[in-house]
């Protein structure tokens, strides 16, 4: 004990002290130092040995810097996965057992005795007497580290273990719950065609920036929702490279539909040419409705996406400023991001509607 104490960093003492009792020789120690040493200290040791109790500790100290997720988010969530099959391509003891250190847990009530991998096999494999809600509320999703939680959120809609409708309709429905709590579950790449879930913290912002950032992430978060990103941190730093980001942002949106509907674009194309083949392709032409209210506000919408290529063209930083050139204000960098990312969430929407349709 005086030898991993020293190599901890802890103060030193004889072996006799050691002796009489291992648990105040360490303890007296530890409480001489603060939090952060104390939490350090802790990893040192997740390196030599896996401790679950000891690293859900540190995550629940972690917990306190970091916006917490409600008991009555974990409850919805609870009662979201607990209706109907919790998954569509394994067995649900398999998943849990490759997602949590069940032999390291201890059982529901901590007087059984038991370790919850005991508990499990008891009523599930050998009795079948748990409600799906006691199954998961057995695993400690109400009152776990926020890092367990995500992990169980992002394993369990992952492809290993949902087909990709399952992952689609389960991911959308869990972060609707989080985005409560100051996080989103986004789509944050691909494996194997698959789309991958992340547990992300919301960025700062308005609302609307909220919601077009959930759903371009969503559409693709590589190219996309990153080009989205750079556009909104531009907004009052570089209004020139925000307007040129909000013109190119509306451009990779129409050319990546036209791509997944099958359409051909050419690379000279440019944004007003390339929004009509899109238009005709999702049948937002204005030609295409006899309501007068919907040719106005497509045929608004058309001018908006033609005014934004003429706007990045004069005000962005794609050609020379020149020695006469009005130079753009934050104000102006904001209506063009703030059109272009409402453009382009119409115009993804749109879109995956179409595709829901076309699946049904």
């Amino acid at each position: 004990m005086p030898g991993v104490c020293a190599r901890l960093g802890l103060e030193e003492g004889s072996e006799e002290e050691a002796f009489q009792s291992k648990f105040k020789y360490a303890s007296s120690r530890l409480a001489a130092i603060g939090v952060e040493p104390l939490i350090e200290k802790a990893r040192l040791i997740l390196e030599e040995i896996e401790s679950f109790r000891l690293r859900e500790t540190v995550e629940k100290i972690m917990d306190l810097e970091r916006s917490d997720v409600s008991k009555l988010t974990r409850r919805r969530l609870v009662k979201l996965v607990s209706v109907g099959t919790l998954f569509s391509e394994v067995d649900e003891y398999d998943f849990v057992a490759a997602v949590f250190p069940l032999a390291s847990m201890s059982a529901p009530n901590p007087n059984d005795g038991r370790t919850l991998e005991e508990f499990l096999i008891q009523h599930t494999l050998r009795n079948d007497d748990l409600t799906q809600q006691e199954y998961l509320e057995s695993l400690g999703l109400l009152s776990c580290s926020t890092t367990l939680l995500f992990h169980f959120v992002e394993q369990l809609t992952s492809a290993e273990y949902q087909s990709e409708e399952r992952q689609k309709k389960l991911s959308a429905e869990i972060d609707a719950l989080l985005r409560h709590d100051g996080y989103s579950l986004a789509q944050t790449g691909r494996i194997s065609g698959s789309p991958i879930f992340k547990v992300v913290p919301l960025p700062e912002g308005n609302p609307a920036d909220l919601d077009i950032t959930s759903t371009l992430n969503a559409f693709d978060p590589d190219q996309i929702g990153e080009r989205w990103q750079r556009a909104l941190d531009s907004r009052s730093k570089d209004p020139e490279r925000a307007i040129t980001l909000a013109r190119t942002l509306l451009e990779d949106v129409c050319k990546w539909i036209l791509h997944d509907a099958g359409e051909s674009w050419e690379e000279k194309d440019d944004l007003p040419v390339l929004y009509k083949k899109l238009a005709k392709t999702l049948n937002l032409a204005p030609d295409y409705y006899a309501e007068q209210v919907f040719k106005q506000i497509l045929g608004g919408c058309q001018s908006v996406v033609t005014a934004l290529g003429a706007l990045r063209n004069k005000l962005g930083d794609a050609h020379s400023i020149g020695p006469r050139r009005i130079r753009p204000s934050t104000r102006h960098a904001e209506l063009a991001v703030n059109l272009s990312g409402t453009m382009a969430t119409f115009l993804v929407s749109t879109w995956n509607a179409r595709q829901s349709k076309n699946q049904n």
